[in-house]
């Protein structure tokens, strides 16, 4: 397996890892949870949704050819108006990722040196890649906190649960940590 191989590869997994995470927490909570802000100038989960899918869309639809900030992108909306109803959020939610997961299976020896576009600067395809993990890892982890949040007591792990890592490596490796 070549470098180019085996990078799409970890970033795909890690990519559908902060998607998975996502989907884990959007499973445990309510409708009325999702839009749920700790204070008036907060972020709920459906807002920040609502912003990852807006990214997702815009830099990854004919990212190969077009600049990854999309003129019909409105950034600042995805902050104040998130789609209200739990389907729409999530079919968005879903959408964006579908998106990006499409773009990732374009890549290949034929083209991952090409130099693409984000707001004018050039980068390239793994630079935008890994700009793009970053920036989509952060937001899962707030939704994530978030999440944990507001179930507090009631929230299940999406890893490792605390104090439970010697019991997990006992059923992994066999052994203590």
């Amino acid at each position: 397996m070549d470098f180019t191989e085996n990078y799409l590869k970890s970033v795909l997994l890690e990519f559908g890892r902060y998607k998975r995470y996502g989907d884990n927490t959007f499973a445990q909570l309510s409708d009325e949870e999702l839009y749920w802000r700790p204070s008036e100038g907060d972020n709920s989960i459906a807002i920040i949704v609502n912003h990852l899918a807006g990214n997702m869309i815009s830099r990854w639809t004919n990212f190969l050819t077009e600049d990854g900030e999309k003129a019909y992108r409105r950034r600042d909306r995805e902050f104040d108006t998130p789609p209200k109803q739990r389907k729409k959020l999530l079919s968005l939610w879903d959408q964006g990722w579908t998106t990006l997961f499409d773009a990732l299976s374009a890549i290949d020896d034929s083209n991952v040196n090409s130099q693409i576009r984000i707001r004018g600067e050039a980068h390239t395809i793994p630079e935008a890649i890994n700009r793009q993990l970053a920036h989509y890892s952060s937001h899962v982890g707030q939704i994530v906190y978030l999440g944990k949040m507001i179930k507090g007591a009631y929230w299940k792990s999406l890893s490792i649960p605390k104090g439970q890592s010697e019991t997990f490596n006992k059923k992994m490796f066999g052994k203590n940590s």
